[in-house]
């Protein structure tokens, strides 16, 4: 029975080989072998003949595929921090070029944009509100007492008095000042010209000097919307109509045209010393940052080696 299978397949496979030779036959083989896989053997693994060793390198390769599974698996898990600010591909931002919202845990930074940051598109809502929110902060308040009782001090205006008579009518012309201002220059003319007055900080890329010239060339400068170069109207615009505005509330002797400009190149000067903080910040703060986590990173190493028996 068995010789009768053996027989059978014979016969089959007898058969199959006589119909398929004819059409190989047909096809032309090569002469030599071809370039072209000569070249590309180099490009792959040879083929181990060695059961063992096949068995070894098969089981190595599932061993390192299932560390990359888990590698990936973990990095696919981890979280990242809601607290560090990433660019627009989702890397984190330096600590070198971030923007605080309040420098020095107080002082309000709303307007300012770190290096690489994604931003909110500016608007006449986007920017009532972020003018709403600088205007009645209140560290702005602190400000304006300090401010308030330096001018009464020296006597900026004397027409607006002395004392607590004169303390009083410095604050709440201050105010109005403060609190037109930022709505003219920040949201108003911003909004109705398309400028984004806002300040994207240059970084560390560049030099000190650069740094600096570009710091007070905002006052001149600002971005469109549409991230072009342009005048900054609104910025300087602000600062004009809100010195304007202020002869409605000021007494005659405090309105002249040499008293507004005063007051005008003061404002600007406020500007350009507070955005030099903006800009030089992040790298005060990135330096004392690192330098108390290498602090951090020896006391906890030495606490490791003395606990070690």
């Amino acid at each position: 029975m068995q010789n009768l299978r053996f027989s059978f397949h014979a016969i089959a496979t007898i058969a199959i080989c006589a119909l398929t030779l004819p059409a190989v036959a047909q096809q032309s083989l090569p002469e030599a072998p071809s370039a072209t896989l000569v070249a590309d053997t180099g490009n792959y693994p040879t083929l181990n003949l060695d059961p063992e060793a096949a068995l070894e390198s098969t089981s190595v390769n599932e061993a390192f595929d299932g560390d990359q599974t888990v590698q990936q698996t973990k990095q696919t898990d981890k979280k990242p921090d809601p607290n560090v600010p990433v660019d627009k591909d989702g890397n984190p931002i330096p600590l070198e070029r971030q923007q605080p919202h309040r420098i020095l845990g107080f002082m309000p930074n709303f307007r300012s944009v770190g290096g690489g940051e994604v931003v909110h598109a500016p608007g006449w809502k986007y920017n009532f509100k972020i003018a709403t929110r600088q205007a009645f902060d209140y560290s702005s308040f602190i400000f304006l007492g300090i401010t308030s009782l330096s001018a009464e001090g020296i006597n900026s205006h004397p027409v607006l008095g002395k004392g607590v008579g004169g303390f009083y009518a410095y604050t709440w012309r201050g105010l109005l000042d403060k609190t037109d201002g930022t709505y003219i220059g920040a949201w108003f003319l911003p909004s109705l010209l398309h400028e984004d007055t806002r300040y994207y900080a240059m970084g560390n890329e560049h030099k000190v000097p650069i740094r600096i010239l570009y710091v007070m060339s905002r006052q001149v400068v600002t971005r469109t919307y549409g991230e072009h170069q342009t005048p900054n109207i609104a910025g300087l615009g602000g600062k004009v109509l809100t010195q304007i505005v202020s002869r409605q509330y000021y007494p005659t002797g405090a309105t002249s045209f040499n008293v507004l400009a005063t007051k005008f190149a003061y404002s600007a000067m406020r500007d350009i010393a507070f955005t030099s903080i903006r800009e030089f910040y992040p790298d005060i703060a990135a330096h004392y940052i690192h330098k108390h986590r290498e602090k951090m990173a020896r006391l906890a190493a030495k606490d490791a080696q003395t606990a070690q028996p």
